[in-house]
């Protein structure tokens, strides 16, 4: 697992507008990546409108949705909800095995490989803050916590 002061693992993925994000392009800027299951369910929802309503509260901190899903989904869930901040196509699973957030699974006695819900907060290729296994109510308190909001 990712802990604080670990190296971030570097991300190029597609957004939902099919544009090329790259976070070491991101220089100084603090960073929170959130890892969500599926666009447009409930929780995942409820996480990422809960970051799109502090975004004002934030300054210059950028927000990052990671997710399974396809570009033109992630689209489709940014229109909808008028989020506002890049949601990344992770389709490989690539990014969210260098997180260590693609863990095996259970529900109704059947398993399967997924996204652990998790959120990073990230400044110039180091971990500043660690949250695995988080609640989509958590994400956006404790990113307010740990940028002393």
């Amino acid at each position: 697992m990712l802990a604080e002061g670990s190296a971030v693992p570097d991300i190029e993925l597609l957004d939902q507008d099919g544009k090329k994000f790259s976070l070491s392009k991101m220089g100084k800027k603090k960073v929170l990546i959130y890892f969500y299951p599926k666009a447009d369910t409930p929780g995942c929802t409820a996480q990422s409108c809960g970051l799109r309503d502090i975004k004002d509260e934030i300054g210059r901190t950028v927000i990052v949705g990671i997710s399974p899903d396809k570009s033109e989904k992630q689209k489709k869930f940014d229109d909808k909800y008028e989020l506002g901040f890049p949601l990344l196509a992770d389709t490989e699973n690539i990014v969210a095995k260098a997180f260590k957030v693609w863990k095996k699974k259970s529900m109704y006695g059947r398993e399967y490989m997924g996204i652990e819900r998790s959120a990073f907060l990230v400044q110039d290729g180091v971990v500043l803050n660690a949250w695995y296994k988080i609640s989509p109510a958590d994400t956006p308190t404790n990113l307010l916590k740990a940028l002393g909001k």
